[in-house]
């Protein structure tokens, strides 16, 4: 610490003048020069960096990142390959130089649709851990029209700017996945009756930021903080992945295809189409017709759906990614000294539960708390170093559990 009477070297205020003063060989430096001199050292290393702080060599293939996923998400290839693709074109995109043949690039913003418990956001959020870019995860329901209850459009580039640590030039190259993109679709077929202000309203404020433009972000929120300066981010680098359940469009795509057609001939066309997973034949149309508008359709070119999860899936998602549900569990127990085991019946007990109750992965998560909620309440006040969970033993327990609140989620 500087003692009084000490100048700062740079502004030469005295140590009376200012909140802090620091002390070095041959000088001083209050704190409002270090914070100055902090924010000058920043702008300037940040010009000197590229596009992309990655280089070609080290710039991951999709292949590559087909792999990362494949250690923590069971199948879902179809939506894996194309995923992949689009974010090493995005990387491909960072990196293009000018050149004279006036080609550029355009972004393929990608759309994922699949029922509930497939892995949509999963996906997501294991991609961000791979990525040299800020990468932000957002959710469409509780955005608004502007004006209205709720959070602005603008908001989804204020969760960007947190993770790119309000780096603008770094923001601007960033990812964003908005979930649940089915819940603003538009409530009514004719757009004039009234005022959808969560539905088409936020579709029509979301196609400024897909398409790329420049748009004032306020840097800590709107609503809270009017008086807040707006920062102008340019979206036209930022790779929008939306993803939604959109419950219910099955009917959509079968309407289309004539599936419930009576005939023979209807019959023997349809003899081929797979009626467990009506989401492999999904089309634009069909997300028009479920309610989003063809702007917005127009602006994510990249259509891809997850397969609903077999009992296969659901048994291997049990067990087999480096997160599974059991080794959370089984890290748990060892956080206390307790090593946890569990009988194969077990696992297939879960998943038939997970089955009957139609909630995809999530309903693995809450068969398994609802199994060993007793033993995580009592374990760590005992002195035992094993435990072995067996059929009877989980049995029991999830008797003992809320079934009937799984029940009805489960239907609904």
């Amino acid at each position: 610490m500087a003692k009084a009477g000490d100048t700062c070297t740079f502004c030469g205020r005295s140590s009376r003048d200012v909140e802090l003063m620091i002390n070095g060989i041959s000088g001083c430096i209050c704190n409002d020069c270090a914070t100055q001199a902090y924010e000058i050292v920043k702008e300037q290393l940040g010009k000197k960096k590229s596009k992309l702080d990655l280089d070609r060599k080290d710039l991951p293939k999709p292949e590559d990142i087909k792999a990362f996923l494949d250690q923590y998400i069971i199948g879902q290839d179809e939506a894996k390959r194309y995923l992949s693709v689009s974010v090493y074109n995005h990387y491909k995109r960072l990196m293009q130089e000018e050149t004279d043949d006036d080609v550029e690039i355009e972004k393929s913003n990608i759309i994922m649709v699949g029922s509930t418990g497939t892995g949509k956001t999963l996906l997501a959020r294991t991609i961000a851990k791979l990525l040299h870019v800020p990468f932000a995860i957002v959710d469409a329901t509780v955005l608004t029209q502007a004006g209205y209850v709720g959070e602005d459009i603008e908001s989804i580039l204020t969760r960007l700017l947190q993770a790119a640590d309000y780096d603008v030039e770094a923001a601007e190259r960033g990812i964003v996945f908005i979930d649940e993109i089915d819940k603003i679709a538009r409530k009514g077929d004719n757009p004039s009756i009234t005022r959808d202000v969560s539905g088409e309203g936020v579709q029509q404020g979301l196609l400024k930021l897909l398409e790329g433009s420049i748009v004032n972000v306020p840097p800590q929120g709107g609503r809270k903080h009017p008086e807040q300066k707006m920062i102008p981010v340019d979206t036209k680098n930022i790779l929008f992945i939306c993803g939604g359940a959109f419950d219910g469009i099955e009917k959509k795509i079968a309407q289309r295809l004539n599936t419930r057609v009576v005939g023979y001939a209807a019959s023997k066309d349809t003899a081929q189409v797979d009626r467990n997973n009506m989401l492999k034949y999904i089309t634009p149309t069909d997300l028009k017709s479920f309610g989003l508008i063809p702007e917005i359709i127009g602006r994510l070119p990249i259509l891809t759906y997850l397969n609903p999860l077999d009992r296969t899936a659901l048994r291997n998602i049990l067990t087999e990614p480096k997160n599974s549900i059991i080794k959370q569990y089984i890290k748990l127990f060892a956080m206390d000294n307790i090593q946890l085991s569990f009988d194969e019946d077990v696992y297939e007990f879960v998943v038939d539960k997970a089955l009957e109750f139609k909630l995809g992965a999530r309903g693995l998560r809450s068969i398994v708390e609802a199994i060993m909620m007793d033993a995580m309440y009592s374990m760590p006040s005992e002195n035992k170093t094993e435990f072995h969970v067996t059929l009877e033993y989980a049995k029991e327990q999830f008797a003992k559990s809320d079934v009937n609140r799984l029940q009805i989620a489960g239907e609904n």
